[in-house]
């Protein structure tokens, strides 16, 4: 196992699928960050959207396997995600998949979860990946990282990057999933992949105590929407660390009172099917129709939050 250090998690991943065969999609989660499907696009790999389970709220690994089954080594990997930072992750099925089809690339993304700083030993995917960059727990303003599998060739890519592309993909990207039509994708210098970066270890003593500490100050939030949001409004404990997510019956009202109260939510990861490829995606739908994800960051205070709290009160 070896550790592979960039500018932003998607640089890494744009390194493992750029080259691959381009008739040999990858299946992704219905409910993944844009960004995510915006990688392959841009390095000329074709993608097909697996929708998440209604009990897990996590990719359906049996609508996966189907779809490889059927498939007859049509499929080149699997992006893996955990939804809303959830910890769990599917060593065993991981394993079954890569004993049956051994040259699907499995990629395990946990750019949600908090950062580990070693290769996770039960590791049965050829790539556990995380995020540093902004709004993850442990933001420091920069960088990604993976544990790649020695048996996997990685080659750098170094692309041109212009932040105004980045900007202007974003927003066309952003205004797509919003009226829920296709995204046409135009190629630009969008993806940063080459920085000056620190040393590893010294980048994994910064990410050690920006995780402690945000760590600390989310549990303190979330004590704050534990007292008052009931039960039977939230996600289950597990969802709760990167964000705190509750599902209301009509969350555009909740979302513009906190809004006017010059608060701040969120209504992240709508499905992405029929806007950035093909697939199933009910179930990653019908959970974005109602959750809202509340602030539990660095700039959210207890005070903040008791506000929160109390219009989704008035909302439910």
């Amino acid at each position: 196992m070896r550790t592979i250090v960039a500018p932003r998690a998607s640089a890494i991943l744009y390194d493992l699928v750029h080259g691959r065969n381009a008739a040999r999609p990858f299946l992704l989660p219905a409910n993944i960050c844009p960004i995510v499907p915006l990688t392959f696009l841009k390095a000329g790999v074709s993608i097909e959207f697996v929708d998440i389970s209604a009990n897990s709220l996590l990719m359906d690994l049996d609508q996966a396997e189907t779809r490889l089954r059927l498939g007859q080594g049509k499929y080149g990997g699997l992006l893996y995600a955990h939804t809303y930072g959830d910890l769990h992750t599917p060593h065993d099925r991981f394993a079954r998949l890569k004993e049956r089809w051994p040259e699907l690339l499995i990629i395990d993304d946990r750019c949600l979860c908090p950062p580990d700083l070693e290769p996770d030993d039960a590791q049965q995917s050829d790539v556990t990946l995380y995020s540093t960059g902004h709004a993850k727990i442990a933001d420091v303003g920069f960088g990604g990282y993976a544990f790649v599998s020695d048996q996997l060739g990685v080659q750098h890519v170094a692309l041109p990057f212009h932040q105004k592309d980045l900007v202007a993909i974003e927003a066309d990207y952003d205004a797509c999933v919003s009226a829920g039509k296709p995204f046409v994708y135009r190629d630009s210098a969008w993806l940063h992949t080459d920085a000056k970066l620190p040393a590893w270890q010294d980048y994994a003593g910064r990410l050690r105590k920006a995780t402690a500490e945000s760590v600390a100050h989310r549990q303190s939030i979330n004590a704050v929407y534990n007292l008052l949001i009931p039960p039977e409004l939230r996600l289950p404990d597990r969802f709760q660390l990167w964000r705190y997510s509750v599902r209301l019956a009509d969350k555009t009202s909740a979302l513009k009172e906190i809004f006017a109260a010059g608060l701040f939510a969120s209504s992240h990861y709508a499905s992405l099917v029929g806007i950035m490829g093909s697939g199933s995606g009910e179930h990653a739908r019908a959970l974005a129709d109602h959750v809202v994800n509340l602030f539990n960051d660095s700039h959210y205070t207890p005070a903040m939050a008791e506000s929160t709290a109390r219009i989704i009160l008035g909302n439910a």
